[in-house]
C-alpha cells in the first residue's frame, strides 16, 4: 500500500513539473470574433470594417494571406510567442512548443487552421499571459520554426513578422479551459495586422549608393 501511494505521489510531482499553460490558437472564431493577417507594404495593426469586432483600419492596398496573388496559404506558417504575466515584454516570449500553424483559403483567406498551443514557460491555469502571434513566409521550406525564420527575417531573407501584443487571462491548464486568442470586446485579444513586404534588390542597391555618395561628398568638403 505504502507503495502505490509512493507511486502516486512521484507520477503526481512529475506530472507538474512538466505541466504546460495552454491557449487556444484561432482567428475565426463564430459568436466570439473575427481577425486577419494581410502581406503588403508594410507592416500595419488594426482591425477592419471586415472583423468581429469591426474596426477602423483601412486594408485597402493589402492582400489577404491565402487568396491569389499573395502569400500561399499552405506554406506560410504561423505560431504564438509567449510570457507568463500581463505586459510581458516581448524579449521574455518564447515560442509554442506545439508546431506551427498554416493558413487557410476562400472565404477563410487570413484566417489559420487553429490548434491548441502549449507554452513550457507559462505555468498551467496561470492568471495571464501576454502574447505575439508571429508570421513567417516558409516557401522554401528552409524556416519550418520561429527560431530559424526569426533571424532569416532579420536578415530580410523571408517576409514574416508579429501582431501588437495581447493578454489573455485563466491560461488553459487542468482547472482553466484554453482562452480564445479573439476576443468579441474591441481592444482585447488578437487584432488583424500584416506583415511587410521585403524591400527589392533595386531599393537596397539605391539606398547603398546614395549612402556612398554622400559620404564622398562629404570628404570632399
Amino acid at each position: 500500500m505504502k507503495k502505490l501511494i509512493l507511486a502516486a505521489i512521484t507520477l503526481t510531482t512529475a506530472g507538474s513539473i512538466f505541466a504546460q499553460g495552454t491557449v487556444s490558437f484561432i482567428n475565426r472564431l463564430a459568436g466570439t470574433g473575427t481577425t486577419h493577417v494581410y502581406s503588403g507594404p508594410t507592416a500595419r495593426t488594426g482591425n477592419g470594417a471586415s472583423d468581429i469586432p469591426a474596426g477602423a483600419t483601412d486594408w485597402t492596398g493589402y492582400t489577404l494571406i491565402g487568396t491569389v496573388g499573395g502569400l500561399t496559404a499552405s506554406t506560410t506558417f504561423t505560431t504564438l510567442i509567449g510570457a507568463p504575466g500581463s505586459g510581458a515584454a516581448e524579449s521574455s516570449m518564447l515560442a509554442s512548443t506545439t508546431p506551427p500553424t498554416t493558413f487557410r483559403t476562400g472565404a477563410a483567406a487570413g484566417n489559420i487552421v487553429a490548434t491548441t498551443d502549449t507554452f513550457a514557460n507559462i505555468l498551467p491555469d496561470a492568471a495571464a499571459g501576454t502574447f505575439e502571434m508571429v508570421v513567417w513566409d516558409n516557401s522554401t521550406g528552409l524556416y519550418p520554426t520561429w527560431t530559424q525564420a526569426s533571424v532569416a527575417i532579420a536578415n530580410k531573407l523571408i517576409m514574416g513578422g508579429a501582431s501588437a501584443p495581447f493578454t489573455l487571462s485563466a491560461i488553459g491548464g487542468a482547472v482553466n479551459t484554453p482562452p480564445n486568442t479573439v476576443s468579441s470586446i474591441a481592444g482585447q485579444g488578437l487584432q488583424s495586422f500584416a506583415i511587410g513586404q521585403i524591400p527589392e534588390p533595386t531599393t537596397v542597391a539605391l539606398a547603398g549608393l546614395g549612402a556612398a555618395a554622400l559620404l564622398i561628398f562629404r570628404r570632399r568638403k
